[in-house]
């Protein structure tokens, strides 16, 4: 897998941290050290749980004939409001 780490250096010092998870960080005196650390930790934490990725779809619009006209509705109004807004930005 690969993380997004961001590395900032303070007075000497470089900070390694998680993007999204400001509880995995480490410090080092130099960028490779706090990295290292902060590798350490991630692989740590991969071998305690297991990462899973989900997708949740959305409801089919069949399941119920009230949430697909409910849906149909919405989409309808939404594409009013724009050929509203395009109209009053762009007049013919």
């Amino acid at each position: 897998m690969t993380f997004p780490i961001f590395v900032t250096q303070s007075n000497g010092t470089f900070t390694a941290s998680v993007l999204g998870d400001p509880r995995v960080a480490s410090e080092g005196a130099t960028k490779e050290q706090a990295v290292s650390a902060v590798t350490a930790q991630l692989q740590s934490r991969m071998t305690a749980g297991e990462v899973v990725l989900v997708t949740v779809p959305p409801p089919a619009p069949d399941e119920s004939p009230d949430k697909a006209q409910a849906w149909r509705e919405l989409c309808d109004e939404i594409y009013r409001e724009r050929d509203a807004q395009k109209a009053a930005e762009f007049p013919e």
